[in-house]
């Protein structure tokens, strides 16, 4: 005789495929799905199609028969999955979450959090009493050092197969076309995921490499993340690996950098240095500073872009510079 489902497994179950119900588009029962073993929970499909059916019964569910496998999501009007236990303040933490995380998280755990999401947005919305709440989101601003820029494009289903296969340290193969337009298909180790203004980066290693690179993500014309996993290596560290400079085009190599700037072009180093050891001595209408920095292009970029205000420009190298291969963009 066939075990009876468990009833509190099966109201849970229902609960998940509720969360992950949209409103502005339709999602299918092979796609909630997959969403549900990314999260480690195993049901066949066969199941979720019986759920999906009898949920669309139930609740203020729209589900599209013109095609299969038929799509679901909720009616304009629908209340969808009210979450009470979302406060104002976690419906706020939630919104800026999404808004400023979206890029830095699996693009996996950013759909099973869907729900979440959606009911923090409809917590703070017109209709909901957390007008402070509210209110906070247009008080607050994250605003660029430098000209800003619209992102460039990415292809669609690139990031989240980038992010899929760091999240589960799976091999990726990847069609690339670099800054000099040189094509080519590669298998890489995917380590790390860095933004930088709008631009996303993919730091990996090739199939048999073990130095890194640094991957723009908007020049990736496909991506597919395999099934054959690896183990992370134990001694790449993402921080370190920004630390050296390899974000802004360097080698990792140190040196002492010392420059005059004028007063008021200046001022900003003496309450934003250069280094903990960075050294400021006033000179007439000048200012000498000295610091310990890692020499790369993007340092080079930013002296420049002072033009006539800096001067004097003296680059000093460091004993304690490590060998390290040089990785590009």
């Amino acid at each position: 005789m066939p075990k009876r489902p468990d009833t509190h497994e099966t109201v849970l179950l229902a609960l998940e495929l509720l969360r992950r119900i949209p409103r502005n588009r339709k999602v299918s029962a092979p796609e909630l799905h997959k969403q549900l073993v990314e999260m480690g929970v195993e049901r066949d499909l066969r199941t979720i199609q019986r759920q999906m059916d009898m949920l669309s019964e139930h609740f203020d569910i729209e589900r599209d028969e013109r095609s299969k496998p038929y799509g679901y999501r909720w009616k304009e009007r629908a209340k969808g999955l009210a979450l009470p236990m979302l406060s104002e303040h976690e419906s706020l933490l939630l919104t800026l979450a999404e808004q400023h995380l979206r890029n830095l998280l699996p693009a996996s755990l950013m759909k099973s959090m869907e729900g979440f999401f959606v009911q923090a947005r409809s917590n703070l919305g017109r209709a909901a009493n957390a007008q402070r709440e509210r209110e906070w989101l247009s008080k607050i601003r994250v605003v660029s050092e430098t000209q800003p820029l619209l992102p460039p494009r990415i292809r669609p289903g690139v990031f989240e197969e980038v992010s899929n296969a760091l999240y589960g340290n799976r091999w990726l193969n990847l069609d690339y076309k670099n800054a000099a337009e040189k094509r080519s298909t590669v298998e890489v180790m995917p380590l790390g995921l860095a933004q930088q203004g709008s631009r996303l980066y993919l730091v990996c290693r090739y199939r048999d490499f073990d130095n890194e690179r640094s991957l723009a993500l908007h020049r990736i014309i496909s991506a597919e993340a395999t099934t054959h996993t690896f183990e992370r290596p134990k001694e790449f560290d993402l921080q370190k690996y920004d630390a050296d400079g390899r974000f802004g085009f360097g080698e990792g190599k140190r040196i002492h950098l010392t420059f005059r700037i004028t007063k008021p072009a200046g001022l900003h180093l003496l309450e934003s240095p250069l280094s903990a050891d960075q050294q400021v001595t006033e000179i007439g209408d000048q200012f000498e500073i000295s610091a310990t920095v890692v020499d790369t292009a993007q340092l080079e970029w930013w002296l420049r872009g002072f033009g006539e205000a800096v001067s004097h420009v003296r680059r000093t190298g460091c004993r304690a510079n490590a060998g390290v291969e040089a990785r590009s963009k």
